[in-house]
């Protein structure tokens, strides 16, 4: 397991001395009836952004009785005045005090400012972007020059119409007449992106393009600044998109259209997406009101036509069901990359095995690979195969060739190549005889074929399993977010945003008491820690160990963490706090397991590593499903399938190819084990 040195004792009784020091200046206030955020930080000489800092949920709201974490006031502490007050004619440059919601598009529209004078006017304070409590200077506009003071909640105004404006040629970001901004949709980006990038919300940006809220097409032209003319407000079917995206359709009209959907109980955004054939994010975008959970009842927007009748996959079906009647062809594509080995007149061929850790990985693989070959002939299966060399690199490969030469199109099934690029060229060229192409490494999602099976789970797939987890627990889930993790912030916001958010301090460090405001005493409380900060780790730990007295609580993390297997965090501090974490295999103790390694190490003199299980566990799928009496497709649909250490329960995607959600949920448990959270 760990080693473990005598020091690490001495820096966590430092570390935890520290923490305790620092505990000490800060205040809880309980918030009175009429009380605001406002009223709060005149009572205690500090900024609203202070109390946001240390309370990020405040930023929504708040309630009577809830609790906050008061920061130490300075000599700096600005005072701000509860009152609202206007800005009014002088020489001196107009600020504004900035509140929960406003953004700088909303600002831009309140003083009829463009979003770049308002940056250019605050270059230094807006670097980490538009935080509440800020004050920012508001430049002059168009002529006029205002001064003072301006505290203003965000209210409604009047969309004025400018005349339709002329355009021959669409860049990706253009400036017209009358002030008004278009971007033009480029393929890869989101409402999310586009939006962040000039400073306004998702809904602010739907709002000025009520096309996008039902579909996102490539080439279409956003209004992002100014007024929105009649012309951009149109609906999608007569907008004229660079590539059309394929949507659910009418047969009978032609047109696209959605359909009003009631929640039903016990309903997750995960069942109902697959329930509709489309993903999770998806289903979030048509329904922008889900980011703050699923409730029964609601009445969502969800694709046109009946509910997709999905039964219920089981494991084993393929190894019960084997039909040997039909010859099938699977091809292995696999980077060898043979000539360049040839061709090396430096290295021997042993010397390069020592030091290219890709052919390395391509060879572990095919040792893999070759014992589901051989197990499959064990079991009588009907199978031709070629195992061909793709000559790849991350840009490049000979795909085109191999295609054209072994007539690739008329394969069952192809494995591989390895980089995505070189995936998705493949399953371009043989996509028109829909022959399926398994990707068998990349986590990346790219451009989408209709024939692609991605047997890797991509990062959000990840992220999303533990959180789905934790809600079908009813849990109490709260993040402490180290500063440096902005994008694992904005996507908890935009994806989570009813996990609690732990507030630091001014310098981004944890604060016990900020956590411990969160923590609830009926249910287990999920405390996700994403940081890679060992004194960050340290410091949430051994809040959460010293609350297990009170509470239920979990270490939760949603992706791989290398600072965990430092020497100053000990197993045993995770053990006790059982960390729970998404991962693409399982630990496997079974006696097929066992058999596995061992008559692998009796044809390799090695012990199998992950890449030669993987090898395994990949074709052996594919070797199962080539040897139903039905189509691989078929196969996808009907059974799931669990190999040595991975899962494959691939889902169709609404417009493109399919994507595999065999995650397992793992723990660490008290006996030093890990096991699958049930």
């Amino acid at each position: 397991m760990k080693n473990r040195i005598i020091f690490s004792l001495l820096f966590v009784l430092v570390t935890i001395t520290s923490m305790m020091a620092r505990q000490d200046k800060y205040v809880k206030h309980t918030v009175a009836k009429g009380e605001t955020i406002t009223l709060i930080a005149q009572k205690y000489k500090v900024t609203p952004f202070d109390i946001y800092k240390l309370n990020p949920d405040s930023q929504n709201g708040i309630e009577l009785n809830s609790v906050l974490l008061i920061p130490p006031s300075s000599a700096e502490s600005t005072v701000i005045p509860p009152k609202q007050t206007q800005p009014k004619a002088s020489s001196s440059v107009t600020t504004h005090l900035v509140q929960p919601k406003e953004t700088l598009f909303s600002l831009s529209r309140q003083y009829n400012v463009t979003v770049d004078a308002l940056k250019e006017a605050n270059a230094d304070l807006l670097k980490e972007g538009l935080k509440i409590g800020q004050t920012i200077k508001i430049p002059a506009s168009n002529g006029s020059s205002v001064g003072g003071t301006a505290i203003v909640s965000p209210s409604k105004e009047t969309i004025k119409e400018t005349p339709k404006p002329v355009v021959k040629a669409e860049p990706k970001v253009e400036t017209l007449k009358g002030n008004t901004t278009y971007h033009v949709i480029e393929p890869k980006e989101t409402k999310y992106g586009i939006s962040k990038k000039y400073g306004m919300t998702i809904q602010e940006l739907e709002r000025l393009n009520p096309a996008i809220v039902s579909d996102f097409p490539v080439g279409l032209k956003l209004v992002v600044s100014g007024n929105a003319p009649a012309s951009v407000s149109k609906s999608v079917e007569s907008a004229e998109p660079i590539k059309d995206k394929p949507a659910v359709v009418n047969p009978n009209s032609g047109k696209k259209y959605l359909q009003e959907y009631v929640v039903k109980p016990k309903e997750t955004i995960q069942s109902i997406a697959a329930d509709f054939g489309i993903s999770e994010t998806e289903l979030i975008q048509l329904n922008p009101e889900l980011k703050k959970g699923v409730k029964l009842g609601m009445i969502l927007r969800v694709p046109m036509g009946q509910k997709i009748n999905i039964p219920k996959k089981e494991q084993g079906n393929l190894m019960k069901n084997l039909n040997t009647n039909a010859r099938k062809q699977l091809a292995l594509l696999l980077p060898f990359n043979i000539s360049k080995i040839e061709s090396d007149t430096v290295n021997s061929t042993q010397a390069r095995l020592k030091k290219d850790k890709f052919l390395n990985l391509t060879l572990d693989f095919y040792s893999g690979a070759l014992m589901a070959i051989d197990s499959a002939k064990v079991l009588g299966m009907n199978v031709d195969i070629k195992i061909l060399d793709s000559q790849e690199t991350k840009s490049t490969s000979n795909v085109a060739s191999l295609v054209q030469q072994n007539n690739l199109v008329s394969m069952d099934a192809i494995i591989g190549p390895f980089y995505q690029s070189n995936v998705e060229k493949l399953a371009e060229l043989v996509e028109p005889t829909k022959t399926p192409v398994i990707s068998p490494l990349s986590k990346e999602v790219g451009q989408k074929y209709t024939n692609l099976y991605q047997s890797m789970p991509s990062l959000e797939q990840m992220r999303g399993s533990i959180f789905d987890f934790m809600k079908a627990k009813r849990g109490n889930i709260i993040a402490v977010v180290d500063a440096k993790k902005g994008s694992v912030k904005q996507y908890i916001q935009e994806m989570q945003s009813e996990t609690k958010l732990v507030g630091l301090n001014a310098k981004g460090s944890f604060i016990a008491d900020s956590l411990r405001i969160h923590l609830l005493k009926d249910r287990m409380n999920y405390v996700v820690l994403a940081s890679e900060s060992t004194g960050m780790i340290l410091a949430t730990t051994n809040a959460l160990l010293n609350a297990q007295k009170e509470y239920q609580v979990q270490l939760v993390i949603m992706e791989p963490n290398e600072t965990l297997d430092f020497e100053e965090i000990s197993l045993t501090r995770l053990t006790k706090l059982k960390l729970l974490y998404p991962s693409l295999s399982r630990p496997n103790e079974t006696d097929e397991a066992n058999q596995f390694d061992a008559k692998y190490k009796k044809l390799n003199k090695i012990i199998p590593n992950q890449y030669a299980i993987r090898g395994f566990d990949v074709t052996f799928d594919v070797l199962l499903r080539l040897s139903q009496g039905k189509t691989f497709e078929e196969t996808i649909q009907t059974d799931a399938s669990e190999q040595i250490e991975n899962k494959f329960d691939y889902t169709q995607n609404s417009t493109y190819g399919y994507s595999n959600n065999g995650i397992y949920i793992l723990y660490y448990d008290t006996d030093l084990t890990i096991k699958e959270a049930l």
